[in-house]
Order: C-alpha cells, then sequence, then structure tokens
C-alpha cells in the first residue's frame, strides 16, 4: 500500500485523478465521521487524566512515535506520571489488552509500542481499541497523563491535547484523501488541532522538530557503539521497513556515508534472510528494525537511535496547555527541581489569547500555499563524533543503557522518522 502510494500519491498523474471521485467520498465520510463524534451522536469515551493524541493525517509514518518519547520526557521532569497507549499496529497477540515491557515480543504487540518501552521507560499498554487500552493503562499503573501513539481519527478516545505531526519535506503529497492521494483526512483537518508540528521543517505557525542521531550501536553488544562518521571507511548495507525508508537514507547522507539501499514496507516481519547480503559489509539499520532483528543479528549489524528536538515554544506552550487541563481535572503534577526550570508562566493568558483549541494564538497550521519559502525553518546536518565501528580502531564501549545514550547524542543528523 505504501509503495503504491509513494508512486502515485505524492504527485498528479493519471492515476490518482481517475481515482479523485473515491477520494472526494471518502473525505466526505471522515467528514461526516468526525461531526457524529462532535455532536455527540456517534459515542465517546472521557477519562479523568488529560489525554493527548499525537498523530498525523498522512497514512505512513510521519515521526509521532519519536515525539512521543520526547513528550514522556518532557512530562516526567516537570512532574507528570505518562503512560503510553497504542494500537500496537502489527501484533498478532489474540488477547488484549496487553501491557508492553523492554523484553516484549515485538510479533505479538508491535514494534514501535516495544521501542517506546525501551526507550522511556515508562507504562505501555496496546489495544487495537485505544478505549480499552487507555482504561487498562489507569487501572494497572499510576498515571496521571495518557499519551496516544497515533490515534488521531480514533474519536472514540475522547482527547484533551491534539498534536499533528507533518513530514516537513514530503508534506500532503497531491493533497488527496485515500485512494487517489496520502491523506487520512482532508488538509484542513489541521485547522482545529491544537499543535501541528513540522518534523525535519516547519512552515507558517508549525513548530520545528528535529530528529538527532551521530551514533550507531551495535546489536549483537548494545555496549557498543561508535560514531556515523567512522563508517565512511568503507561501504555499508542500509536497510530500513519504516512509512518512509527514505529518510533514514537521508540521515545517512547527512552523515556523509556511501551504502547500498534495502527498503522494506513498514512494519516489515524481518527474517534472518533478510540480512544476508551477498556483500559482507556492516549493516545499518533503523531502531525500530533493530526491535525485531536482535535476536539473529550478526556482529556486523548497527542501529541508528535519534532524539527528538522541538522549539522550546512548543514545550512552553504545550505545557501550559497541559496545565490548564489538568486544573481542571483535579490533576496534580509532582515539584522536582527540573519541573520548576520547566514550569509554565504564571499568568495564565487572557480569553483573547486562547482560540477554543487552548492555543495561544490563533493562524494557520502552515497548510500549502499560504506561505513563501522564508517561512520555512529546515533542521541543519551534519557533525562529526570521535570512535571507531567495531572491527576499526578505537571502537568504544560503554557501560549503561546503549540505546539511551545513543539517542542522546548531540549531532545534527536530522534524521525523518
Amino acid at each position: 500500500m505504501h509503495n503504491w502510494l509513494d508512486r502515485h500519491g505524492y504527485s498528479l498523474n493519471l492515476v490518482a485523478v481517475l481515482l479523485w471521485p473515491l477520494s472526494l467520498l471518502f473525505g466526505l465520510a471522515v467528514r461526516v465521521r468526525r461531526f457524529l463524534y462532535l455532536q455527540g451522536l456517534l459515542r465517546s469515551e472521557a477519562f479523568s487524566v488529560p489525554v493527548i493524541v499525537v498523530g498525523n493525517i498522512n497514512v505512513g509514518g510521519a515521526g509521532k512515535t519519536p515525539l512521543v518519547a520526547r513528550l514522556v520526557e518532557l512530562l516526567r521532569q516537570v512532574g507528570y506520571r505518562p503512560g503510553v497507549v497504542s494500537r500496537g499496529y502489527g501484533g498478532q497477540s489474540v488477547q488484549w489488552p496487553r501491557t508492553v515491557t523492554a523484553d516484549s515480543d515485538p510479533g505479538q504487540v508491535g514494534d514501535e509500542p516495544v521501542l517506546l518501552a525501551q526507550r522511556c521507560r515508562c507504562p505501555v499498554v496496546v489495544d487495537p481499541d485505544r478505549v480499552a487500552a487507555a482504561w487498562a493503562l489507569l487501572a494497572t499503573h499510576r498515571c496521571n497523563v495518557i499519551i496516544s501513539d497515533d490515534g488521531l481519527q480514533h474519536y472514540r478516545l475522547q482527547r484533551d491535547i491534539e498534536i499533528a505531526v507533518v513530514d516537513g519535506f514530503r508534506r500532503f503529497g497531491n493533497a488527496a484523501c485515500l485512494p487517489a492521494g496520502p491523506l487520512r483526512e482532508p488538509p484542513s483537518r489541521l485547522k482545529s488541532v491544537d499543535f501541528v508540528v513540522g518534523n525535519g521543517a516547519a512552515r507558517g505557525r508549525e513548530y520545528l522538530m528535529t530528529l538527532h542521531g551521530d551514533v550507531a550501536v551495535n546489536l549483537a553488544d548494545s555496549y557498543v557503539s561508535s560514531a556515523l562518521s567512522n563508517f565512511r571507511q568503507t561501504m555499508v548495507h542500509a536497510m530500513a521497513g519504516i512509512g518512509d525508508p527514505g529518510r533514514f537514507f537521508d540521515h545517512l547522507r547527512h552523515a556523509r556515508l556511501r551504502f547500498i539501499e534495502h527498503p522494506f514496507p513498514d512494519h516489515h516481519p524481518f527474517q534472518p534472510a533478510d540480512l544476508r547480503f551477498r556483500e559482507d559489509l556492516p549493516v545499518l539499520m533503523t531502531e525500530k528494525d533493530a526491535i525485531k532483528c536482535r535476536s539473529f543479528a550478526s556482529d556486523n549489524c548497527w542501529y541508528v537511535p535519534v532524539s527528538a528536538q522541538c522549539d522550546p515554544e512548543f514545550d512552553e506552550a504545550l505545557l501550559k496547555r497541559l496545565a490548564m487541563v489538568a486544573m481542571a481535572k483535579g490533576i496534580r503534577r509532582e515539584q522536582t527541581d527540573t519541573g520548576r526550570r520547566h514550569r509554565a508562566p504564571s499568568r495564565l493568558p487572557t480569553h483573547d489569547e486562547v482560540n477554543a483549541n487552548g492555543q495561544e494564538t490563533a493562524g494557520d497550521s502552515g497548510m500549502p500555499g499560504q506561505q513563501g519559502p522564508a517561512d520555512v525553518r529546515q533542521d541543519q546536518a551534519g557533525i562529526d563524533l570521535p570512535g571507531e565501528p567495531i572491527g576499526l580502531p578505537g571502537s568504544g564501549r560503554h557501560s549503561g543503557d546503549a540505546g539511551s545514550r545513543g539517542a542522546a547524542a548531540d549531532g545534527r543528523g536530522g534524521e525523518r522518522e
């Protein structure tokens, strides 16, 4: 499906034109469905704690999961106890809901929830019905904020804050809904969300998010890591089974690596044969793919963890909005030294400064055609870190959690996952 959309959904072509009437019907159907939920004609469920939904309107990945990990870290720093719910896409479990741990089988619960459990070390519950996942999360863990990884269109889950992530470069393709284009909802949907985050590049009033990661971690021994720049000495295999494998390949190009591309479908169930290549070269992959390859990977396989960084203005605006919701629901956060440094301004915004969705300023959400090139803000690529990969002089062995350490590396790679 994703390959088909990559070919036909990101341009105006004959196939897209022929399918356009179906896209108009699809767009009408999703508008009507959302209207019925907003009017209470379809039942949704509310929760006693704030619910933040991080999603997108495109089919495929736009960078939601790295942003969710960043939000968990931010909320924990200021004294909240966040938990994550997810659909568990690709999971084959016959029993739901499921609590996910760092050791869970991604084949049962999905790869992204396992990645979040490993990276965030917070409660993660998956269920195709995100409402059931949210109830299970509150019943089994002391969480006072729920973050939904994806689920912007899962309207049965009432939400207090909506964050839409946009691929800053591919944007909305031909701006058509399925099946002629890559959109699950019309672009106008972004005008109703609380925050729009541009992954890699931001337009208009979007907040910029960049993904950084210039360290590779060895799959066979997670205590061994190396700077990406050290792989410039040889050709490597680059494999990616994410929504847009080109993002990972662009990330490696920014690091000035030479590689052979091996794209796979999103959520691909990797097998040992997928890692056997004719040329015996190092293999680089995404952290999400490493979740499924770790058990059979050789010592020349590496993954590249990335961490999201957002505009400070986004952090401040989100925390202010969340504080208002938490106050209304009687949720109190713990005071920590870090939390005091990140405390939202004591003056609450006046009525004129806040719109119906809780945003401080009204305006467009960076829709196509509303801004010129001068409004685009992008990440900068490429600084080198010391170290050598295994098999080359100076490979680095360190103690502690390798994935966390690699993700925290302050690079300028700017992979857009």
